[in-house]
């Protein structure tokens, strides 16, 4: 499981490098950069690197719910709350309020549009924006309300306990985005229109917590592979059947509202976030089993190397602005050197500083 979290980690520093230069956008470059995919290009890495991104994100929420009701029974209400808070909850903070802004001000000035400092905070949208953390200020309610609430009965899931849960994200997905379209944004970042998957895959990882932090029976496990592989070779053809050809200009009727499209994509979601969740668990417990200095290394360095990834990847990318590359040439050169140092921070925060505190 801690392979899987450095593998997670990896997946989505490099996508955001990704989406950086994609006319679609999804993540903050895009408002500022100079160079985009061929539309071509766009296309083919949507079909092939574009389904894992419905269901990656759960998957984090997957394992957190795993091992959720484990620790509040370890240190009891009050500790793991407080415990949440100060990991969650404070770098959320001094993300939203200090270091998120700072650098969409650098991106910004960098791409020669003078904004001040306040205006990057005051006219985000949404406001209070916080990156990539978002992800650790929703786990923060998520983990606040199971550690609050009655205790978690835990039981062994089978396929019809999974296949019911696909129906309840994909059909809670489709009504959220009613209100609240994808990509749309909240005060505080809350993307609330992911909050179907996020909070359905918390509740399936904290319900079967102890038999799926041993194994995913084998059963289960091959049918969430066989939908998993099956949705994905399928999607291209489907997009290309349905007139998806330009990312950019297509997307919008996928996003929300009363539309065929928008109930399709909830679908398609919903069968992937689980079926993909489950599988990438049961598919780590059986190949990422390496152990050793350089794994353990990585698994401790993961939450800073995902701390700091915003910034990270901001301050590459303007960098690399005057560089005349192509941004089929510049995104990978961007996500390779973000995981890179990102990973570099996390490994200097986590293991030489703890190696040096214990040596004195």
């Amino acid at each position: 499981m801690d392979n899987l979290k450095v593998v997670l980690v990896a997946w989505v520093i490099g996508g955001h490098a990704l989406l950086g230069y994609a006319a679609i956008g999804g993540w903050p470059y895009d408002e500022v950069n100079e160079v985009t995919f061929h539309p071509g290009v766009e296309t083919v890495l949507a079909a092939v690197i574009g389904p894992s991104g419905l269901f990656f994100m759960g998957t984090f929420y997957f394992m957190a719910g795993i091992f959720t009701p484990g620790s509040v029974e370890r240190k009891g209400r009050v500790r793991f709350v407080a415990d949440r808070v100060v990991r969650l909850g404070v770098p959320w903070v001094v993300s939203a309020v200090v270091v998120w802004p700072t650098f969409v001000w650098v991106a910004y000035n960098g791409a020669g549009r003078g904004v001040s400092w306040w205006h990057a905070f005051t006219h985000r949208d949404p406001f209070l924006d916080s990156g990539s953390l978002w992800f650790v200020g929703v786990l923060l309610v998520f983990s606040v309300i199971v550690a609050l609430g009655p205790p978690v009965r835990q039981r062994a899931l089978a396929t019809r306990h999974l296949v019911g849960m696909t129906v309840v994200v994909a059909g809670t997905t489709f009504l959220t985005r009613l209100v609240f379209p994808a990509r749309s944004g909240q005060v505080g970042d809350l993307h609330l229109w992911w909050w179907p998957q996020c909070l359905g895959m918390f509740v399936l990882g904290a319900i079967g917590g102890r038999q799926l932090a041993e194994r995913v029976p084998d059963e289960i496990y091959r049918r969430c592979r066989d939908v998993v592989v099956g949705m994905i070779a399928l999607l291209p053809f489907a997009a290309a059947a349905m007139g998806v050809l330009d990312l950019a200009k297509s997307a919008e009727p996928f996003l929300g509202g009363w539309r065929w499209q928008a109930f399709v994509l909830a679908a398609v979601e919903g069968a992937l976030v689980v079926a993909g969740s489950v599988w990438l668990v049961g598919l780590a417990q059986r190949r990422l089993t390496g152990q050793g200095p350089l794994a353990g290394g990585l698994a401790r360095s993961a939450y800073v190397a995902f701390v700091v990834q915003g910034p990270v990847l901001l301050s590459i990318a303007t960098a690399l602005r005057p560089v005349d590359l192509p941004a089929e040439a510049k995104a990978p050169l961007v996500g390779a050197g973000a995981i890179a140092l990102s990973f570099a921070i996390g490994w200097y925060v986590t293991v030489r500083r703890g190696a040096s505190a214990r040596s004195s």
